[in-house]
């Protein structure tokens, strides 16, 4: 056999950096490749193993819990890109239907694009591990989510998480982990460590902690039903203990089967010399930028940019050997590092205010009437227009059969959509598909929301949040003008929501963040403050307590001390936001407007069912497309209306009553003998009339002798003839009448009954 010299030079590397820890490639078994047992304080168990499955990946996991368990396997390339400036890590995230035995119920019988769902969950696993890769590290790297088995009872995001964590952790990969992640619920002031689907379902809290080692936390994201900030400490600093025990078996396996981290290459920079001389034709400069509290962030952006290519042309010429990207580089480096010193040296921030000040706010309701509710939420330079619409509940979203086996529900009567088109930051972009970041977001806000709105609610509602302006937390805007249009179209909610973005910048040494020098904890963040500082956190809620929470890191780590002094900056600016906006309207309107929708119920006797639908649901068509008011089915007499007005409704209920014009109907005794008069003659019957204006009822071939007949003319019957026939009730699904003209000829005499003389009374 002839090897080339590429094959044997990708060989030496496999050789080198993937070591398979399972000895046998052909035969192994369980007891052969590493594992560990998770063992949590509520008794449940995590399984972790490795080196099993897919050995040609850097590192290979999979995690289970009960009957679910993901696969998780870590590939980077050999080299990184020269022209790599960030690290280029992707998560794919898919649910598959074998592995919970369904097939997926598309025309190609096979999973398609990533759902939002899929989506979601892989930005939560990226948002864990991100933080902890060392910053050098630019090689592209895939993790890959691959469900074996999905039992419909322990989500599989979560172990997911895990599963990578090991996996990067057994790998050469370079990544400062491990982490371990739990999901928390509060059930009864009690916290539960890993709920089941079920326990969920009853749970106030639904909370996703990411740590690691020394109790420090990664990564948050949470719902919860109105929780009181000391439960939501309480779930937190459990969660962060429990995930300490998935960092722990993990640092064993690394120790015992962990493969050599492969080196770093280090990063291109300029020399001193040049460092130096970048410094000092900036620092000034942008420290008067940085301290001008007039400038805004067009205009402080500009400042920079031109303070930049001066520099950037001026450097170049004195040092021309150097690349003007490294000269770039050298200069966001120094300015990030002058912005974050300010803050620590001055006490306030760039635009002026203390670390604990919101932003100037302004809201605005009922914008245009057509709207059925609309607002208009200004903090600062994020400016946010939302509208609600509501519909019937046949417009609710339905749910994917994956998504509704994990997360309970089948459909969805309350949606928010979040837009965020280029013109918010004064840029040209393409205006097409959602991306994963105006899904990330608009998720967010819509869970924020969910808990104020009512059970039961007998519309379907889509919130529709476009940011118009962006300055920072344009996502929490959204809760709040959210919150305004939907009290704004009469919505009953609980209690009004507003959110607010904290951010963070610290001083550590040496990637130990556990022992930080000195923070600073910002309320309020500007677009600049997020991308300068450490810390991303969201929190919205209502004044009584939280409903949402998500924090993203870029330092590996953060003390609970910190965390726990972030909230309650948040929760203080929530209860000044929930001032202003109580200012412009503090509950849901009471009067009702021209333009919103109306739903009622209404009841009909079960032979009307067939009247009212008619052929091929025609008159509902018919009712629809000239009223626009949508009829629904509820069982078998019960039939609800959806009107886009109350003039709509109105002429729809007149169209319904003529087709329920209600004759005098005689009440029929069940046995009854009647004369009934033939109308028409069928092939498979006769057509007869017991009473005056009666809708003509089928008399079955069957029904008209004892013998067996094929046309009712065998018995010579004709049309205006009278004829005895004894009454057997009503259909109970199509409410037609049931006749027999046969089981008169039998021996058993019966009375005749006269519904000429009722009608007569009548």
């Amino acid at each position: 056999m002839i090897f080339t010299k590429k094959y044997l030079k990708l060989l030496n590397y496999r050789l080198k950096y993937l070591r398979v820890p399972c000895r046998n490639a052909t035969q192994t078994t369980s007891s052969e490749c590493p594992n560990a047992e998770v063992k949590f304080s509520n008794g449940r168990n995590l399984n972790i193993t490795s080196g099993k499955y897919a050995r040609f990946a850097n590192g290979t996991a999979v995690c289970q819990m009960g009957d679910t368990a993901v696969m998780v396997t870590a590939v980077a390339k050999p080299k990184q890109a020269p022209s790599a400036s960030f690290m280029p890590l992707v998560v794919d995230y898919r649910l598959k239907g074998s592995a919970s035995g369904r097939i997926p119920m598309n025309f190609m019988r096979r999973e398609l694009g990533p759902s939002e769902k899929e989506i979601l969950s892989a930005r939560l696993i990226d948002r864990s591990l991100r933080p902890l890769f060392p910053a050098e590290f630019r090689t592209e790297t895939q993790l890959v989510c691959n469900m074996l088995a999905m039992d419909a009872v322990f989500s599989p995001d979560v172990l997911s998480i895990n599963a990578a964590s090991v996996a990067l952790s057994l790998s050469d990969i370079p990544w400062n982990g491990p982490i371990g992640a739990v999901r928390v619920g509060l059930s009864d002031g009690e916290v539960i460590v890993n709920p089941t689907r079920r326990e969920l379902q009853t749970s106030d809290l639904d909370l996703v902690i990411s740590a690691t080692k020394h109790n420090l936390v990664v990564m948050l994201e949470g719902k919860g039903n109105v929780v009181l900030m000391q439960d939501l400490l309480k779930a937190i600093k459990k969660g962060t203990q429990e995930a300490q025990y998935i960092v722990n078996e993990i640092e064993r396996l690394q120790k015992a089967n962990g493969r050599t981290k492969r080196p770093l290459e280090p990063l291109p920079t300029v020399d001193e010399e040049v460092s130096e001389a970048v410094k000092t034709m900036c620092e000034m400069r942008l420290r008067d930028i940085f301290q001008d509290q007039m400038h805004d962030k067009i205009s402080r952006d500009n400042a920079v940019n031109a303070v930049r290519t001066n520099v950037i042309d001026k450097v170049w010429s004195s040092f021309p050997h150097i690349e003007p990207t490294l000269i770039g580089d050298e200069f966001n480096k120094i300015s990030k590092n002058i912005f974050r010193n300010l803050i620590f040296e001055e006490n306030k921030r760039c635009d002026g205010r203390s670390f604990d000040n919101l932003r100037n706010i302004s809201c605005q309701v009922d914008l245009y009437k057509p709207l059925h509710g609309s607002a208009l939420f200004q903090r600062g330079q994020t400016q946010v227009f939302c509208t609600v619409s509501l519909d019937s509940q046949e417009s609710a979203m339905k749910l994917d059969t994956l998504s509704a086996l994990e997360t309970g529900l089948k459909a969805k009567n309350f949606m928010l959509h979040y837009e965020f088109p280029p013109y918010a930051t004064g840029e040209i972009g393409r205006i097409g598909p959602v991306g994963r970041r105006e899904l990330g977001h608009g998720a967010l806000a819509e869970r924020a929301l969910l808990p104020t709105l009512p059970h039961n609610y007998p519309f379907t509602v889509r919130l529709t949040s476009e940011v118009l302006e962006s300055n920072g937390s344009s996502s929490m805007a959204t809760v709040c003008g959210g919150s305004l249009a939907l009290m704004d179209a009469g919505v009953p909610v609980v209690a009004p929501a507003a959110g607010v973005a904290i951010g963070l910048v610290t001083k550590y040494e040496n990637n130990d963040t556990k022992h930080m020098k000195d923070y600073r904890i910002l309320t309020d963040i500007l677009g600049i403050e997020d991308y300068m500082g450490d810390m991303d956190m969201k929190v919205a809620g209502t004044r009584k307590g939280f409903t949402a929470i998500q924090a993203d890191l870029k330092v590996p780590g953060i003390p609970l001390k910190v965390v726990m002094e972030s909230l309650q900056k948040a929760t203080d600016a929530k209860g000044k936001i929930l001032d202003i906006m109580g200012e412009v309207i503090r509950e849901p309107r009471k009067y009702r407007k021209d333009c919103w929708p109306v739903t009622e119920r209404i009841s009909i006797e079960p032979q009307q069912r067939v009247k009212l639908i008619g052929p091929s649901g025609m008159n509902i068509k018919r009712i629809y497309l000239e009223t626009g008011t949508t009829i629904t089915a509820e069982d078998e007499t019960s039939f609800s209306l959806f009107a886009p007005s109350e003039a709509a409704m109105d002429e729809a209920k007149e169209q319904i009553d003529a087709l329920l014009v209600k004759d005098t109907i005689p009440d029929l005794e069940f046995g009854g003998i009647y004369t009934a008069k033939i109308t028409e003659i069928r092939d498979t019957g006769v057509m007869v009339s017991l009473y005056p204006n009666m809708p003509p009822a089928l008399l079955h071939n069957s029904q008209l002798d004892q013998r067996k007949i094929a046309h009712p003319s065998a018995l010579g019957l004709e049309i205006g003839q009278e004829i005895q026939v004894k009454y057997f009730g009503r259909d109970p699904v199509s409410g037609f009448m049931r006749l027999s003209r046969k089981v008169l000829q039998s021996t058993t005499a019966g009375i005749l009954r006269s519904l000429n003389k009722a009608n007569e009374n009548t």
